[in-house]
């Protein structure tokens, strides 16, 4: 059987591409170099955009076991500020709680639904580009081997052996001075605090859970899951690691030192897997560029960060959403020119904001007065409702547009929930005017025309991806500027 496009790497962001490749019809292959999928503990759950992205697939209920709507988080941190978001009009930050293990089981689950192949204990070991293809050099359980695709996705993480491949350069920076301790832990039962759910320190007071928690020698994250298990993070600026292997013992200490106070941990309790990870230093970089002739990149690939506030997730899911309705169109023969392009024009600034930012907080939790000085400034800063607004939307990812336009604030913005009309992934006109099927008939084999009430909207135009790309609030939209969104995001009509 031939493909279409290699996916080099099957966590959540190469089975997210081959979904949304698969969905519009489009023949991936996904190559997996683990034979089975890990019990590695790595994100905590999603935070922004991309819970409401996989609520308008319709994949969210898989992963809360319930059909409702996301609803935006009371709370949230940022640089171990905890942000009152309820105090916000338009709160843009949802989250779901589930580890990265389960999104990328649902994933999994969903490609297969939708017949895409995965080969685990598959990695991409060398390619060729030729004008009209890509031949992947494999190595495989049983040897190594070759294969022709019109297209390779590097989905390999921040080391990523595609990326290498082809030639892009990684550059940024690295953090040598931090020490990241997480474990599983328990603690006996006087040290919860029954109010909040924190852990309650004699002789310190309460570390309040899921918030990061600063003092000037070190970050510390409590985070009693409704599990059962209790997940205990230590950051450390200046105590290096020891030459031993990380144990409990050694996060005790740790948290002792950033917290003046000892703590009594003791082993997790209960089936695992359990978490004992000692992570040293940090890397901040973006690749040079996103594509190589066929050779393109998504999540950590090609941008990666700090962890802090669980943003690589939300960045590199929408990364492959934005990816995929592009490249299945280039496949496909209707892309526009230049559409492919577009993919890092548009998602660069994103990963550039979401590294700036990440940069922006490991400077505000770092350690001595100099800093508290500057961390008060900040906390004044936030009291201010715009600028809580804007802090807000950074971490959602909410403050992204894709071009603009004047005809509506609604165009380059994310969609508002249409039902299921967004589960197909395919293009939308939403028209509640009765007035555009007839503009839009051209495009019929690839935009499907669909009745929505929107407010603040009379039709819209809306990507596979779920952003808009026309909008219009008149109650007689105009005809040509929607022809020429159509043609300039769906090629020319038949």
């Amino acid at each position: 059987m031939s493909f279409d496009v290699v996916i080099s790497g099957g966590g959540p962001n190469g089975l997210m591409v081959a979904c949304e490749l698969a969905l519009a019809g489009v023949r991936p292959v996904v190559l997996e170099q683990r034979t089975a999928p890990t019990d590695e503990q790595r994100a905590n759950g999603m935070v922004g955009q991309v819970v409401r992205l996989f609520e308008r697939r319709g994949l969210l209920g898989r992963l809360t076991g319930n059909a409702a709507p996301p609803t935006p988080a009371p709370q949230f941190m940022f640089a171990a500020f905890p942000l009152p978001l309820h105090q916000l009009a338009d709160n843009p930050v949802c989250t779901v709680m589930v580890p990265q293990r389960k999104i990328e089981a649902m994933l999994d689950a969903r490609a297969a639904e939708l017949g895409v192949e995965v080969r685990r204990g598959h990695a991409v070991s060398g390619l060729t580009q030729k004008d009209d293809a890509v031949v992947v050099a494999v190595d495989g359980p049983d040897g190594s081997y070759e294969m022709e695709a019109r297209y390779l996705v590097g989905a390999d993480g921040g080391k990523s052996t595609t990326r290498k491949l082809a030639g892009i350069g990684f550059p940024g920076v690295t953090n040598d001075r931090t020490v990241a301790r997480t474990a599983h832990v328990t603690v006996p039962p006087e040290y919860r605090d029954a109010v909040t759910g924190g852990l309650r320190v004699p002789g310190y007071g309460v570390i309040r859970p899921f918030l990061h928690h600063r003092t000037e020698r070190g970050l510390i994250a409590y985070a009693p899951f409704p599990d059962g298990r209790t997940l205990l993070s230590v950051n450390t600026f200046d105590l290096p690691e020891g030459d031993e292997p990380f144990s409990i013992a050694e996060l005790q200490d740790a948290l002792a030192h950033v917290l003046g106070v000892q703590v009594p941990l003791g082993p997790p309790a209960g089936d695992g897997p359990h978490l004992l990870r000692r992570l040293s230093g940090g890397q901040t970089r973006v690749a040079e560029r996103y594509r190589e002739g066929r050779v393109l990149l998504v999540g950590d690939a090609a941008h990666v960060h700090s962890a802090i506030g669980g943003p690589g997730l939300n960045l590199g899911l929408q990364d492959a959403v934005n990816l995929a309705w592009k490249l299945a169109a280039t496949v496909q023969g209707w892309a526009p020119d230049g559409l492919l392009d577009t993919y890092e024009t548009e998602r660069r600034p994103a990963g550039e904001r979401v590294t700036m930012h990440t940069q922006a907080q490991s400077v505000l939790i770092g350690p001595g007065p100099q800093v508290t000085a500057l961390r008060t400034l900040f906390g004044e800063l936030l009291e201010k409702p715009a600028v809580l607004q804007q802090i807000a939307d950074l971490i959602a990812g909410a403050d992204i547009r894709y071009g603009s336009s004047p005809a509506s604030p609604l165009a380059g913005r994310f969609v508002p929930d249409l039902g299921p009309a967004t589960h197909s992934g395919r293009p939308l006109l939403v028209d509640s005017t009765g007035t555009l099927c007839s503009v839009a008939a051209p495009w019929s084999d690839r935009v499907d025309v669909v009745t929505v009430p929107v407010d603040g909207a009379t039709a819209l135009l809306v990507r596979p991806d779920c952003y808009v790309a026309w909008a219009s609030e008149e109650t007689t939209p105009d005809a040509e500027t929607l022809r020429a969104s159509l043609t300039q995001w769906f090629g020319a009509p038949r």
